[in-house]
């Protein structure tokens, strides 16, 4: 049985990663760190308003952070060097320089590290990366992802996400570090980036959108294209290579499709589950992690030098 203290109590964390831990047979939820102890209330589960407090229970082993970008790192680092296994929401840290520092802090301290890039664990993902290895569209050249909707912070429980000093940027952060990620999931180390980030719709202090272009090794080439300005909701996937095109539209729903076949593979209804199942498989049985510190952090190097070269 696996200890877990869940770190901020916000909209993800309520509807997906404590529900998650709770229905996984092997982990139990042992404690929740807050600055609001009337939102932990709800769950029978011990209650800190400070992770420094946390950290001194021996009783506790792994630590779910589930705060703002800025705390990403700091808390990851702490939560390491107390001898704690920590699983972190995406994106990994505010800069490539932040999350090589956690990468470190886990091989020093010998301790696991995941990232909450869950759709790794989406079986249709699973399948397309097999059907990738197999040949099916021959060589892969090209491929698009797209997540395009409407963000209002008036409306949003995440205002946060438009302060850059708490998230680091808009959409370029939020939405399109999991379409980077399953690039990179797909095709390895990331080469090259360029980029262009603009505000086109809200006048925010982060980008309203976000365009990178990202080349792999072989020639393959990835476009990420988010926007938080569009009301028609979009959230395309496509492959397409020398002898066809695998369509995964939406990444997000069951059906994947290439040539000669369809497939329809739903994800888990609770998004977070598998993720939080290989997380405990990591520590529990040494089984490899889907996600980790050290193939998240790729994520972040695209991130950074998207943001680098991308402003117009």
């Amino acid at each position: 049985m696996l200890n877990w203290i869940v770190i901020g109590i916000g909209d993800i964390a309520t509807r997906r990663v404590i529900p998650a831990i709770q229905t996984e047979p092997r982990s139990r939820l042992y404690g929740l760190v807050t600055r609001d102890p009337r939102k932990a209330a709800p769950y029978d589960a011990r209650i800190w308003s400070t992770l420094d407090e946390a950290l001194t229970d021996p009783a506790v082993e792994a630590v779910y952070v589930a705060t703002p970008v800025f705390l990403h790192a700091p808390q990851t680092i702490q939560s390491l060097g107390a001898g704690k296994r920590v699983l972190c929401e995406k994106p990994m840290a505010m800069n490539e320089a932040e999350a090589r520092s956690m990468v470190q802090a886990a091989e020093e301290n010998r301790r696991t590290l995941g990232v909450a890039y869950y759709r790794r664990s989406y079986p249709k993902v699973q399948r397309a990366k097999q059907l990738l290895a197999a040949g099916v569209i021959g060589k892969p050249v090209f491929a698009e992802l797209t997540s395009h909707g409407w963000f209002d912070e008036k409306e949003s429980q995440r205002s946060w996400l438009i302060d850059p000093a708490q998230s680091g940027g808009g959409p370029l952060y939020d939405v399109a570090s999991h379409r980077i990620d399953v690039l990179n999931f797909f095709f390895g180390m990331p080469l090259r980036v360029s980029a262009q980030l603009s505000n086109v719709v809200h006048d925010y202090a982060v980008e309203d959108n976000a365009t990178v272009m990202i080349q792999y090794a072989g020639g393959v080439r990835g476009m990420v294209d988010v926007r938080w300005h569009s009301k028609v909701k979009r959230d395309e996937c496509r492959i397409r290579g020398t002898e066809g095109e695998m369509e995964l539209s939406p990444l997000n729903g069951p059906d994947l499709i290439y040539p000669g076949g369809r497939e329809n593979l739903p994800p888990h209804s609770n998004l977070h589950y598998p993720m939080i199942e290989n997380f405990v498989d990591a520590v529990l049985a040494k089984a490899p992690l889907l996600a980790s510190g050290a193939s998240s952090l790729w994520t972040d190097f695209v991130i950074e030098r998207a943001r680098n070269s991308g402003i117009v």
